[in-house]
């Protein structure tokens, strides 16, 4: 993660100088050090909106990475650097990062700024391969619901705070934990929510039981008489439970589950759980609009708690278990925390509403996986209420457009039709013969037979012009993707309204 071996203590941070600062997770911390009293100094590429809210909070922030930089950010603060807290994209070839170390500044990780900013806190982290911003987001509405004031740094802004970090007056910091590097080993969490374990980020791990692993080694670091609070509908979360249960102690992490109840599980989902449900969903209706749904949650000791929540999905309801069973254990009222986690509206990229024109609502997901793919089809298919679901989706990375082309395509042929743009390379160079062909060939001719465009692959102005074509009043037209995808919604809906007008 770094060139250093500790995590820093906050009490010793007068200066923190951030590079990547421009990124949500970066600016996260930035904003949490600089509420602190820390002397806030950083550096990005390109000016972003974000800069200038910390600008306005007091930091001294640069555009364009510049080894005179780190001189220039202790002469305009009169603070000398402490720590260098870095982005994954300031990498070990960035002039600043190189004039850091040279000037014998200790470099970290993001994560391991984020691990200092937990100092002096108890820690609720969110970890899985899925849900976990939506998940965290749920937690920092549902105790600053209840009065518990949390800080936070989460992966997207959140509607309802308005912002994706902050410090609070509270004793509990609630933050994802990130699979995606092994960063999630750098915390220590008091109550951790595992929401779902699969094979996922295999550039980096390789091998699906390596992805299993470093979860087994974050569950470990959780502090003596913490608890892991797991999905038991997901067999990796699950399996991970296991492994625990059986070397319980007066220190050990205690072990919490949450599901759904057998009546509930899809048939093709195994319907006997292992063991009992600490918390079970017993019933889920989705309300009068189908943007949200009532779910019904049983306790082990037979009490129920009923929440109305905003979002939709059996993928919500079961993130809310999790968040619902941290709440309690932290000492909120379950009533309380019902309030709370009916009161949040959802997060930035996560199932997020952009309009309507004509009846057609226009939607965008984060999804990037399979499962989340899947999850936000159905989603989008119960709030369209048997009028149909268009999705654009647009693969993120090579290596995982390779790895699962197959279960993309089981995934995206529950929609009504779909468009696949080409892959979003991100932080990767093309692998030869990986295209979104790989994708589209796949996709079931029974989809492809009712709408002859369906798995095609479609340049971003094909794709608006195709899915205004099929789209008619009562549909859904949902962008899918970790890329640039939503970029399109503009378009959808201008196209739209010039379509139906």
């Amino acid at each position: 993660m770094s060139n250093n071996t500790a995590i820093p203590a906050l009490k010793d941070i007068r200066h923190a100088h951030f590079l990547g600062i421009g990124g949500v997770g970066v600016s996260g911390i930035a904003r949490i050090m600089a509420a602190r009293g820390i002397t806030v100094t950083g550096t990005d590429a390109k000016d972003l909106p974000v800069m200038e809210q910390l600008r306005t909070a007091g930091a001294n922030i640069y555009v364009g990475y510049a080894a005179e930089n780190i001189a220039r950010a202790t002469a305009d603060t009169g603070d000398q650097i402490d720590v260098v807290i870095a982005s994954t994209v300031a990498g070990p070839e960035n002039p600043e990062r190189q004039a850091a170390e040279a000037a014998g500044i200790p470099v970290y990780h993001r994560s391991e700024g984020l691990a200092a900013a937990m100092d002096g806190k108890k820690v609720l982290t969110v970890a899985g391969t899925h849900g976990k911003t939506t998940t965290s987001s749920m937690a920092a509405v549902t105790f600053d619901h209840a009065g518990f004031y949390p800080s936070y740094a989460v992966g997207s802004a959140i509607a309802n705070l308005g912002t994706n970090a902050d410090h609070g007056a509270g004793e509990w910091f609630i933050a994802e934990a990130d699979e995606s590097d092994g960063s999630l080993l750098n915390y220590t969490p008091d109550i951790s929510i595992v929401t779902n374990i699969e094979a996922d980020h295999l550039d980096y791990y390789g091998t699906e039981a390596a992805v299993h692993q470093v979860f087994t080694d974050y569950a470990a670091q959780i502090r003596p008489g913490g608890a892991l609070i797991i999905c038991a509908d997901d067999s990796g979360a699950d399996a991970l439970g296991e492994r625990y249960r059986d070397a319980a102690s007066d220190v050990a992490p205690s072990i919490y589950t949450y599901g759904l109840a057998n009546s509930l599980q899809p048939a093709q989902v195994a319907t006997t759980h292992q063991h009992h449900l600490d918390v079970m969903i017993t019933d889920i209706q989705p309300d009068t609009t189908g943007a949200g749904q009532q779910v019904t949650y049983k306790f082990a000791d037979g009490s129920y708690q009923v929440v109305s929540l905003k979002t939709p999905g059996a993928h919500n309801a079961l993130n809310a278990a999790g968040v619902l069973l941290a709440a309690v254990i932290a000492g909120i009222p379950s009533e309380d925390a019902a309030r709370g986690l009916g009161a949040f509206t959802g997060s930035a990229r996560r199932f997020e509403y952009h309009g309507m024109h004509d009846d057609i609502r226009v939607y965008d997901d984060y999804a990037h996986h399979p499962t989340e793919v899947h999850a936000a089809i159905d989603a989008a298919h119960t709030m369209a209420a048997g009028h149909k679901v268009h999705v654009i989706f647009q693969p993120h990375l090579y290596s995982r457009t390779r790895d699962f082309a197959g279960e993309f395509a089981a995934a995206l042929s529950e929609a009504s039709t779909v468009r696949v743009l080409e892959v979003y390379r991100a932080r990767e160079i093309p692998i030869e013969g990986v295209t979104a062909e790989l994708i589209t060939t796949q996709l079931s001719d029974a989809l492809t037979g009712r709408y002859p465009h369906a798995s095609q692959v479609a340049s971003r102005d094909e794709a608006v012009a195709s899915v205004v074509q099929a789209a008619t009043p009562g549909d859904i037209i949902l962008t899918l993707g970790a890329g640039d995808v939503n970029q399109l919604i503009d378009d959808v809906l201008t196209g739209l309204t010039q379509h139906n007008d």
